[in-house]
């Protein structure tokens, strides 16, 4: 049996060479560790940083296996390490100090994650990995070269980045990242990360979890808020354990590594926690590091927003939740949701090419009105599948018209596309590719993207909708659908009525005795009636080959007409339809009339009298309803149906 002296020096030599080694090397190691007398737990310890390790057992199977006598000896082992770069050289003074002079302990001192931690250096901001992840150096250190030589798996980690493993303020093991670019992160050896893990923030309310410490820089830098690091995606489901354990309440969202998104999804249904996924088109292994590194950290940002949540039969929500619901985000206020499926439709002629075309321009350029409606930019895609002969025409009269460039974030497509085949992906792909995850998608016409099907057939409705949802849910916001309206006007888009009951918002154009209009025909707000006219200016340009001028049209808004508005319908549904039908009552029985402006036959109402007098009659909590009815007001103010100045209101 080796001394005490010859065991540690076995001991170094074990933990020199890579755990990750061929299995037929990992068991020549194994038999070599026990003939020379070292025992299961250090052998156990060792195998443990490997990536392929299953578990104990498995270890203790091989170990039980291994003959103290037999063809493979203790010289073995030190052969093995000669080639990770082990040099036989007898033990120096100062490790001799740190060796137990009992052979009680797992591991080797001078292996002691406290020691090494210890040694090492608070790390610098200027440090080779931190620089090239666009890190944070707090709670982390460095092997300086002031410290003893420590080599791991054959590799000198002097100037490695060292992160520790914590649990309950207690270090389980080290990381060492290298400084330079190709070569591995190291794992200390003889030493378990057991259920610990790296936090980067102050944990709340909500966490991240995700595989390595440039991701959760990531995440930090995009939206403020904390990431606990795994060290490995195979250790995901024992740090969400460990942290349910530790913070019961805390919200928890995964965030794998690309191609790992099904471990997650299992680990989140099992721990009724959220998950994030990178877009399908990242090259595999690729994480949020690199996609912040391509597309900005607020680019990251609004991907942090697509959390995927376990499916469950039923969702129980609390009224809290249900009054605390985030109002809709517009890209056209009270018209077009940031997110959801859209249409405008009308009849052929009656320019509604021409307005999409127009409203494209005004969302992608950021022009803060279109038709005195607020606008959201976004970036937007034209997909012109009919009429792509004139779409230059178009364009140019536009930019010639309004002394302006084609904005940066509007783009085209003219190639075919087809809603109902592959076309669908490929389409997806290169919009969140050149746009990001979140724009408005234009299909220019319906009919046109979804050939030889059945428009007035249920079947074919459904599969236009679903491929229509999922180039929405996929690029994560808007598709408007350009199509035509039916021959019977009154039952508004053609083909079956599936198609707009699926819409979150429609727009109508029509043509009437030269006088064109669009109205909203359908808005999540079930704030429809509202119209507006405009008409189409012939702008002429250039000359073609046989000297003749080229024209196009533009949209301009029919100022003749009051705000650009005609008629606006009564609300016929919420707590607009109620405040409405209340206050008609009020301004019948009031003696005010003329206040703040008013004509002065004009029945006037105090606005907080008439806050006081209505809220009673919505259905909510005591304590919302004067704001529920300050906020249906408002809306009634907004839509045109009242007039509010000096604290007054007045039918309009």
């Amino acid at each position: 049996m080796a001394n005490e002296t010859d065991l540690a020096i076995a001991l170094l030599a074990l933990n020199h060479i890579d755990s990750n080694c061929p299995r037929e090397e990992w068991i020549k190691a194994g038999m070599a560790a026990k003939a020379i007398g070292l025992p299961f737990e250090d052998f156990h310890d060792w195998s443990k940083n490997a990536d392929n390790y299953k578990d104990r057992k498995d270890c203790e199977v091989a170990w039980m296996s291994f003959k103290e006598s037999g063809a493979i000896t203790g010289g073995t082992l030190f052969h093995i390490a000669k080639k990770y770069g082990w040099q036989n050289q007898k033990i120096s003074i100062r490790q001799q100090k740190t060796l137990p002079q009992k052979k009680t302990t797992k591991r080797s001192k001078n292996l002691d994650p406290y020691v090494i931690w210890e040694q090492s250096l608070p790390a610098l901001a200027n440090h080779n990995y931190i620089m090239q992840k666009n890190g944070i150096p707090d709670g982390l250190r460095y092997y300086p070269a002031t410290e003893p030589q420590l080599m791991i798996n054959g590799k000198n980690v002097e100037n490695y980045l060292v992160v520790p493993c914590w649990k309950n303020d207690e270090l389980q093991t080290l990381q060492f990242i290298p400084p330079t670019k190709g070569d591995k992160k190291l794992n200390l050896p003889g030493a378990s990360f057991n259920d610990g893990y790296f936090t980067v923030g102050v944990i709340t309310d909500l966490i991240y979890v995700v595989e390595g410490i440039g991701h959760t820089w990531a995440i930090f830098r995009a939206s403020g808020k904390p990431a606990a690091v795994c060290f490995s995606c195979t250790r995901m489901k024992a740090v969400v354990k460990a942290l349910k354990t530790d913070f019961p309440t805390i919200h928890l969202i995964l965030l794998p590594d690309r191609g790992k998104e099904e471990e997650a999804k299992k680990i989140a249904t099992e721990f009724l926690c959220q998950w994030i996924e990178l877009p399908h088109e990242m090259p595999l292994n690729s994480d949020i590091n690199d996609y912040a590194q391509t597309h900005g950290h607020e680019a990251l940002n609004k991907l942090l927003q697509f959390t995927k949540t376990p499916e469950l039969h039923y969702k129980l929500l609390s009224g809290e939740t249900i009054l605390n619901t985030p109002s809709i985000e517009w890209v056209i206020k009270g018209v077009i949701p940031t997110k959801g499926l859209a249409a405008i439709y009308g009849a052929s002629g009656s320019g509604k090419s021409f307005l999409v075309l127009d409203m494209a321009f005004s969302i992608a350029s950021g022009e803060p009105h279109w038709f005195g409606l607020q606008v959201k930019k976004m970036p937007v895609t034209y997909v012109c599948l009919e009429g792509e002969a004139g779409i230059g025409k178009r364009i140019k009269a536009w930019t010639l018209y309004c002394n302006k460039s084609v904005p940066n974030d509007l783009r085209f497509v003219i190639q075919p596309f087809n809603l109902l085949g592959d076309d669908v992906s490929e389409l997806a792909r290169a919009i969140t590719t050149a746009c990001g995850v979140e724009s408005l998608v234009i299909i220019d016409t319906l009919n046109r993207a979804s050939p030889n099907t059945d428009e007035n057939s249920s079947v074919d409705m459904g599969k236009i909708i679903v491929s229509s949802s999922k180039l929405q849910n996929t690029i994560g916001g808007v598709v408007l659908l350009v199509h035509h309206s039916g021959k019977d006007e009154t039952k508004k888009l053609r083909g079956h009525s599936s198609l707009l009951a699926a819409l979150d918002g429609a727009i109508e154009v029509a043509n009437s005795n030269n006088r064109r209009e669009w109205h909203v025909a359908k808005s999540k707000d079930d704030v429809t009636g509202q119209s507006y006219s405009f008409r189409l200016e012939i702008i002429s340009f250039n000359e073609d080959n046989k000297g003749e001028k080229i024209t196009s049209c533009i949209v301009i808004p029919n100022e003749s007409i009051e705000n650009g508005m005609r008629h606006v319908l009564p609300p016929n549904s919420g707590n607009q339809k109620i405040i409405w039908q209340a206050l008609l009552n009020l301004f019948n029985d009031t003696t005010y009339f003329g206040q703040a402006g008013a004509p002065k036959e004009k029945s006037c109402i105090r606005l907080e009298d008439a806050i006081e007098k209505t809220k009673d009659r919505l259905l909510c909590e005591q304590k919302r309803q004067r704001e529920r009815a300050r906020t249906a007001i408002q809306g009634l103010v907004n839509r045109g149906l009242l007039i509010h100045a000096g604290g007054w209101l007045w039918l309009n």
